[in-house]
């Protein structure tokens, strides 16, 4: 097999070499400059226009950043200039990622339907966002359209890995974008495969499809941030990149991924997570292929490793790298990354399509090495780029990569599309783009001199391209929006995250100072009894949600005083402590551990346990009423709520308890997960709102949003006793099914539970983004209440 993939790599170097030449020889001779300019002359008639006074008193010319994403497509759709922007958009992406040819008239028909289903979507979500996140960003959005397209399961499966591969991302690599091209390969490899479906395709075998595609896609994705940048990196030791890469090159080489060896470097167990996750995703990918494609795909997969593989192993300190080594990797590794989709999915056989993007690739491949060419210096990476800055006052014979990126361009457009004057128009968009994107992000001074560098021996060729960069407008792409939205998204995402998790720390550690009931001096006997048992109960290793939301919602969303508020925490503690007492009584659910801990009539008696929980209710009942910052009216409006809610949680557990050994339906279990514990949630957030006399209105959209948090909650419980870690819960797990118990598992069985914790979920989420006020913390708590292990 080492053989045959050697050889997989010569017949792919020499088609490459032959490319190469070609392109070489246009630069040598400067043939590319006079098409190209008889190109630009044509394309300028749409793109450079001379502005009229109407359009300095026009609202349309103030045009907003594109960083603003609602106000940017709502003012592309009042400009009239956003059919454009999505049609230049779409048709990139069907040449680039689908590999099509623009001037087929099936290929059109399909680029305006996305085009007409794309553009209805942004003009809703600009209208309904409120300014929020993109929806590309959005879990529930997501969830909604696996509804639609059937696919639920194996979004909630993808969901679940990308927020594990989140995890395992080591410091030292940009997570952001690593999350990013893995999100971008499985968008990428979905559209691959309902591209290949014809119009007619019934929806199961549709569904069955795109669920493969998303497996499929992760499978493929996953390589990026767990072999091409993490390699890339600084995280591993030398010898741990020489270890890792021969254990991939193994699994390519042999069809089978080597065992889990020893290993010697300070990266163990990052790499032993790593190893199971691209082991499970290789033989995936490797079990959905059939005889005749699975040579492919190990063929293609090579020839992007080892091309890869060769490029890393150059060092910039070496000045004799030959034009041939500085190129043919990069046009193998361009070219193959997305042949090996086409492998991927299974896809027919299409030459046409192979020979487009073998030559497309090094075009997208020379424009990202020249937008990270200051990275990569700065790394010491070996780009033709960062070569040519180096040498280029040494090496007369090395060929200039911005002159070879314009020639490119000529020979895709002249050899490869024909002269199509809908691929000229996309492909002369995104190069005038690129460079104005990186006019802008490093200046005029800097963009200058890097021209002056890099410009061509025709000066009558820069200066035009040049003017087209100062010039020229609409050039501005979809996915480009897309994709700095989703890099800033990812990291607002991590920092709220990480203040979601600061605050909960902070915010508990105080409240367990606080929940402690004091003995004062001269007390009888038995209250002193009761007060220890309280205290046992108070003392364990709690959540603490209630109160910690309670204070978020009151101190940082409505600016009431943290020391105002202290008897309406306590109080909120005390009475959830009181209702944990009640269910572990034998007479009710029967639990021996609570928090970790045996619970409190384990550890005294039923009889103390029943009395602590009284008294527990009556101490919070004591803090609501000692709530003397606030108007004497509204404390009353606030009992009057806790008692009637304190009522209805009594009323949840009574149904509970009558249901047990009984068949629920969903409708029931629904109302009792309600009653049990979203009424909680719900007063935790009210109840502050109360005290700041929030509104009705808002009042109503909090009280969705605890509904359906609630529950989501609740069957995320109910699937840890399923399938939970006993010493992450604190409890022990299969006691609903131990206590004949109806749960939504026994209902809807596991996956089906999966499904409807997340209809619930998606609903919260909406019911949050409804909300007059963006709160982040109640999005966190969400996506912490159904991604949590305890």
């Amino acid at each position: 097999m080492t053989v045959q993939a050697e050889s997989w790599y010569r017949q792919a170097e020499q088609k490459a070499a032959h490319y190469f030449a070609s392109l070489s020889a246009q630069v040598k001779a400067k043939t590319y400059a006079p098409a190209l300019t008889a190109d630009f002359e044509i394309w300028k008639q749409d793109h450079i226009h001379s502005p009229s006074w109407l359009s300095f008193l026009s609202r349309r010319g103030r045009k907003p950043d594109a960083s603003d994403y609602d106000k940017y497509i709502q003012w592309l759709n009042d400009a009239g200039k956003l059919d454009a922007y999505l049609d230049r958009s779409v048709s990139y992406m069907y040449m680039r990622d689908l590999g099509k040819a623009l001037d087929s008239p099936d290929t059109q028909t399909r680029i305006q339907r996305c085009i007409a289903g794309i553009k209805k979507h942004l003009l809703h979500s600009s209208a309904t966002n409120g300014g929020g996140q993109p929806e590309v960003m959005s879990l529930a959005k997501a969830y909604r359209w696996a509804q639609k397209e059937g696919v639920e399961d194996a979004v909630i499966w993808v969901i679940g890995k990308l927020r594990s591969v989140s995890a395992h991302i080591p410091e030292g690599m940009d997570a952001e974008q690593a999350q990013r091209k893995l999100i971008k390969i499985i968008v990428g490899v979905v559209l691959h495969a309902a591209e290949e479906m014809d119009d007619d395709i019934v929806p199961a075998e549709r569904a069955r499809r795109l669920d493969e595609a998303i497996r499929l896609g992760y499978s493929y994705g996953l390589t990026y941030p767990f072999i091409d940048d993490l390699l890339d990196s600084q995280v591993l030791q030398e010898h741990e990149k020489e270890q890792y890469s021969g254990m991939i090159r193994s699994a390519l080489v042999t069809g089978t991924v080597p065992e889990w060896e020893e290993w010697a470097g300070k990266n163990k167990d990052m790499l032993r997570f790593i190893h199971l996750e691209l082991r499970d995703a290789f033989e995936y990918i490797k079990g959905y292929q059939l005889p005749d494609t699975e040579r492919t795909f190990f063929e293609q997969s090579y020839v992007f490793f080892h091309s890869q593989d060769l490029d890393r192993a150059k060092e910039l300190s070496n000045p004799n790298y030959t034009n041939e080594e500085l190129y043919l990797p990069i046009i193998l590794k361009s070219a193959s990354s997305r042949l090996i989709v086409r492998s991927v999915i299974r896809a027919p056989e299409d030459e046409g399509f192979h020979h487009r993007t073998f030559c497309y690739g090094i075009y997208n491949q020379l424009a990202d090495d020249f937008a990270d060419m200051f990275d990569d210096m700065r790394d010491g990476a070996v780009t033709p780029y960062t070569y040519y800055l180096k040498y280029r006052g040494q090496r007369k014979d090395l060929i200039n990569p911005f002159e070879l990126y314009w020639a490119v361009i000529s020979h895709l457009i002249h050899n490869v599309y024909h002269s199509d004057a809908k691929s000229r128009e996309v492909i002369l968009d995104r190069a005038i783009n690129g460079l104005k994107r990186c006019k802008q992000r490093v200046g005029n001074e800097k963009y200058n001199e890097l021209m002056d560098m890099f410009a061509s021996g025709i000066p009558e060729f820069n200066r035009l391209i040049q003017h087209m960069v100062r010039k020229a407008d609409e050039v501005d792409f979809f996915d480009k929006l897309l994709r700095d939205q989703m890099v800033t998204a990812l990291k607002n995402e991590r920092k709220e995250k990480e203040q979601f998790f600061d605050t909960i720390k902070s915010v508990r550690h105080q409240i367990n100072e606080l929940l402690p009931i004091p003995k004062h001096h001269g007390i009888p006997a038995m209250k002193e009894t009761l007060i220890d048992a309280a205290n046992y109960s108070l003392e364990g290793d709690g959540k603490r949600l209630r109160p910690i939301l309670a204070w978020v919602m009151g101190v940082q969303e409505y600016g009431l005083k943290a020391s105002a508020l202290v008897p309406l925490l306590r109080s909120l503690e005390y009475m959830h402590t009181a209702s944990l007492i009640f269910d572990d009584l034998p007479s009710q659910d029967n639990a021996a551990t609570r928090r970790g801990r045996p619970t409190l009539h384990q550890a005294h008696n039923s009889a103390t346990a029943e009395l602590t929980g009284l008294f527990l209710i009556q101490k919070a009942i004591e803090e609501q009423a000692s709530l003397d910052g606030f108007d004497p009216n509204t404390v009353l409006a606030l009992m009057r709520y806790s008692s009637q809610k304190a009522a209805e949680i009594c009323m949840g557990q009574a149904m509970d308890l009558q249901s047990k050994g009984q068949a629920l339906t969903l409708e029931q279990m629904n109302m009792i997960c309600f009653y049990k514990t979203g009424i909680a949630f719900e007063a935790s957030l009210l109840m502050p709102a109360i005290l700041a006399q929030v509104n009705e209105t808002e009042m109503e959209a909090m009280k969705k949003f605890a509904y359906h948090a609630g529950i989501a909650f609740q069957i995320k419980d109910d699937l840890l006793d399923y399938e939970g870690d006993q010493q992450l819960l604190g409890k022990p797990v299969g006691k609903d099914a131990e206590n004949n118990t109806s749960t939504f598992v026994t209902i809807l069985g596991h996956e089906g539970a999966r499904r409807e914790m997340w209809e619930h979920y998606s609903l919260a989420s909406e019911a949050l983004r409804a909300m007059p006020r963006p709160i982040a913390f109640l999005k966190h708590l969400l996506n912490y209440m159904v991604h949590r292990d305890s």
